[in-house]
């Protein structure tokens, strides 16, 4: 029997999924924006884009944890579940909630450590590299967005192939 989950939480979901989306495609899309720009200038005028290496690695970043968050919401992320593969489907789907719940906590400790490195880098970074430690919140950013993600499915599991059947 599948519980329904609160009208709040499916707002929340479709609104986290509306914003992982719009922010994965825009990332993307000033990432491949960023990269043809610094080829076009290397190639025809013999110039560049200041900083477009540095600027690339963490629009790379910002595809990467909004595209992982879209990837939970639609189960569709990497599991590490060597165990599922022997069970039959209903119990591998009773199984979900605490796994997810058990991906919140490993979120939410990679969170922790990365915010605290970003500190330790924010207090000692030169003045004039701010823009890119600001740029590096997407790292305690994303493992937050990931937990947020993982807890709803925990506590609230839904199956995207199941539900649209």
């Amino acid at each position: 029997m599948a519980r329904t989950e609160p009208a709040w939480v499916a707002a929340l979901r479709q609104g986290l999924v509306r914003f992982d989306g719009f922010m994965a495609g825009t990332a993307l899309l000033l990432l491949l924006l960023l990269v043809f720009g610094q080829v076009l200038l290397r190639n025809f005028l013999d110039s560049g884009i200041p900083a477009a290496e540095v600027l690339s690695r963490y629009l790379v970043l910002y595809v990467t944890f909004f595209g992982a968050a879209l990837a939970v919401e639609q189960h569709r992320h990497i599991r590490v579940d060597a165990v599922a593969a022997f069970l039959e489907r209903g119990a591998a789907q009773r199984l979900q909630p605490p796994l997810y719940l058990l991906s919140t906590a490993v979120c939410i400790v990679l969170a922790w450590a990365a915010m605290r490195f970003w500190y330790d880098d924010w207090q000692y970074v030169a003045a004039h590299e701010r823009w890119g430690s600001v740029l590096a919140l997407i790292t305690p950013f994303g493992f937050c967005l990931l937990a947020l993600h993982f807890l709803l499915g925990g506590l609230f599991p839904h199956h995207p192939d199941r539900d649209q059947a």
